[in-house]
């Protein structure tokens, strides 16, 4: 039997990180690592003592059908990468990494390829992790370069770039 790699470790512990989530259109769960050591996890959900989208089997954003990735100012959660970035102080964060995953609580089917918002984007900069992974197709990861979210400001010209590996 192959052993799995450092990644796909990182990010299937991302996985189930991601189904403590409450939001009824995406689980997310996300990991910060540094040196092989786990500083903090985080899911998507509301703000503690608030009820959750699964609680309260309702989602604004859903019923007024607003696409994915628009108005979050709408949105009940705070988002995973957010709720792990403030579980862990700045000085284990610099340098670290940060796994991402996704899966439809309709289906339980991850979702592949996906990304950090702008405004999670903007947290991560500010925390000094270095690099985002996330799952592609075909059992490979994508490599996300912290420094190139600052570099090509997709805030400016709707450009992200990323390193896809292996």
């Amino acid at each position: 039997m192959e052993r799995k790699s450092k990644i796909d470790y990182y990010l299937d512990i991302a996985l189930t990180v991601a189904q403590r989530s409450t939001c009824l259109r995406k689980c997310y769960g996300a990991i910060i690592v540094k040196n092989d050591e786990i500083i903090a996890t985080g899911y998507n959900g509301a703000p503690r003592g608030r009820k959750n989208c699964t609680d309260l089997n309702y989602c604004i954003r859903e019923s007024m059908k607003i696409p994915s990735g628009e108005r979050y100012e709408l949105c009940r959660s705070v988002h995973s990468e957010m709720n792990a970035i403030i579980s862990a102080s700045r000085e284990s964060m610099i340098g670290a990494d940060l796994y991402l995953a996704c899966f439809d609580p309709k289906t339980g089917d991850e979702i592949l390829n996906t990304c950090s918002c702008s405004m999670c984007k903007r947290h991560i900069i500010n925390s000094g992790i270095k690099t985002v992974y996330v799952r592609s197709e075909g059992g490979r990861y994508i490599a996300y370069n912290v420094e190139d979210w600052i570099t090509n400001d997709d805030s400016l010209t709707g450009n992200t770039r990323y390193m896809e590996t292996k």
